[in-house]
């Protein structure tokens, strides 16, 4: 391969003031444990009306990626959206404790749902104007640890706070703090740089792309990158179709269906997965600990996926994370079963979701590749708006997809539909890798076919037939 993306940093820290980031990982990772609990648990709901949540969250976060991309390409200051995005999530967690319906938690989430696209353009942007070319890729790297180390923490955090009783609103007033201090850090931590750049130039960074699609801590879905604010007209909609029609024999339309299908799946699984862990009887501090052995193995396994990405190639890679995935919701399916539930179900999630950790790692890195590679030479912030509206909207028909089941169906039929989805998406990469390989190295060419002889025999003509492919 031409490039690859540094998972592993030189140095933990590329510079002090991304420590800032850990407190806000920290308060999102334990968030996306507690906000469905606290639904659950607090306010009685039911698993559609988690699902109805994600559904509203989801669409908020699609429509305002557009929004914020464009404001922070034109006021250019990172702080300041950091601390809008950051300290918002900090008032709208304590608010969050005064709540008494089902209807006011919807209306908070759907505000954080508008703000969580604000940091994420503004964190990208001020690593590529803050570092150098050469200091990039460990800087990002050094971003991606102080995000997972953060994550750790806020699951430690929540299962310590939660082994005696569940405390969840209380919980939510620390988790506030954390978001808080985060925007405090990087508020007076760090200047604005003197050169500024544009969202766009994120799409021409494999390490800051790589970041930007990385999945989102709180809920386990990404954040949508729209480079440029997609437009929907009449002739949009015509130039959508003759670029689809050009790009049939290109990999990346086949790199975008058997995203979306990962997507849908990934979003329809993670859902359900904790409703489905508290309607199995496990106490809340069991929930957080579940969640911390999905990010602890993903922690171990993060750091490798850059070296075993040049390994062994990200094709290979994407296909066993895939299949892996797959099996892990199908075995979580299984469990569903009453004889295999009365026995083990806590240590057996313990391990299928702590697989399932390290597959989501290995895929991330691998996958994101393969999309890079397609882009190369290409307008890459149209394509990467292409991919960010088939992830966006894998995100909201997982969600919807989840509250249909919650109604009409099971937690088993859930996660078999999210194996099965994982198995179609299979042979669409195993697609995507021969079209790329095609693409670039071109089609082999035949060999020609052996002189016919005056009297072939039958062992001459098998052996001709055996040349020509």
């Amino acid at each position: 391969m031409a490039f690859a993306v540094r998972t592993w940093p030189r140095r933990l820290v590329a510079r002090p003031w991304l420590l800032g980031f850990v407190p806000i990982n920290a308060a999102t990772a334990g968030f996306g444990v507690v906000l469905p609990l606290l639904i659950l648990i607090t306010l009685r709901g039911s698993w559609a009306e988690v699902a109805v949540a994600a559904t509203i969250y989801n669409s908020a976060v699609i429509l305002m990626s557009v929004v914020w991309g464009h404001l922070s390409d034109r006021y250019r200051h990172r702080r300041t959206f950091l601390v809008v995005n950051f300290g918002g999530y900090g008032m709208l967690y304590a608010l969050l404790t005064q709540i008494h319906t089902v209807a006011e938690l919807y209306a908070i989430y759907l505000v954080i749902g508008v703000l969580a696209p604000a940091g994420a353009s503004a964190s990208n942007l001020l690593i590529l104007e803050k570092f150098t070319e050469e200091e990039r890729p460990n800087a990002f790297a050094s971003f991606q640890e102080m995000s997972m180390v953060g994550s750790l923490v806020g699951l430690l955090i929540g299962y310590f706070w939660t082994l005696r009783d569940d405390a969840l609103l209380t919980l939510l007033y620390l988790l506030g703090a954390l978001a808080l201090a985060s925007a405090v850090a990087l508020w007076f931590g760090i200047r604005e740089a003197p050169r500024q750049l544009t969202t766009a130039s994120v799409a021409r960074h494999p390490e800051s792309l790589f970041s930007r699609i990385r999945t989102f801590t709180e809920t386990r879905i990404a954040v949508p990158f729209f480079p440029h604010r997609p437009p929907v007209t009449r002739d949009s909609l015509r130039r959508l179709r003759t670029w689809a029609r050009e790009e049939m024999r290109h990999e990346l339309p086949l790199v975008f269906v058997a995203g979306f299908l990962f997507n849908l799946a990934s979003n329809l699984y993670n859902i359900s997965y904790t409703p489905y862990l508290y309607s199995a009887g496990l106490a809340t501090a069991s929930i957080f600990l579940v969640n911390l052995s999905n990010n602890f193995v993903q922690t171990l396994v993060f750091p490798l996926t850059g070296g075993l990405s040049r390994r062994f190639g990200p094709d290979r890679l994407v296909q066993h994370a895939t299949y892996l995935r797959a099996v892990g919701y199908l075995a979580t399916a299984g469990l569903t079963f009453a004889v295999l539930a009365r026995n083990g179900v806590y240590s057996s999630n313990l391990a299928i979701y702590a697989v399932l950790g390290g597959a989501i790692a290995v895929y991330t890195t691998a996958s994101s590749l393969m999309l890079f590679r397609g882009l190369e030479g290409r307008d890459a912030g149209s394509l990467l708006g292409v991919n960010s509206a088939l992830g966006g909207g894998a995100a909201v028909a997982g969600a919807g997809l989840a509250g249909i089941l919650a109604v009409f169906g099971s937690f088993r039929l859930v996660f078999l539909v999210s194996g099965g989805a994982l198995l179609v998406s299979l042979p669409i990469w195993t697609a995507a890798s021969v079209a790329y390989h095609r693409r670039r190295h071109g089609r082999p060419q035949p060999t020609p076919p052996a002189a016919p002889s005056s009297a072939p025999s039958a062992l001459g003509e098998a052996s001709a037939a055996a040349k020509t492919p």
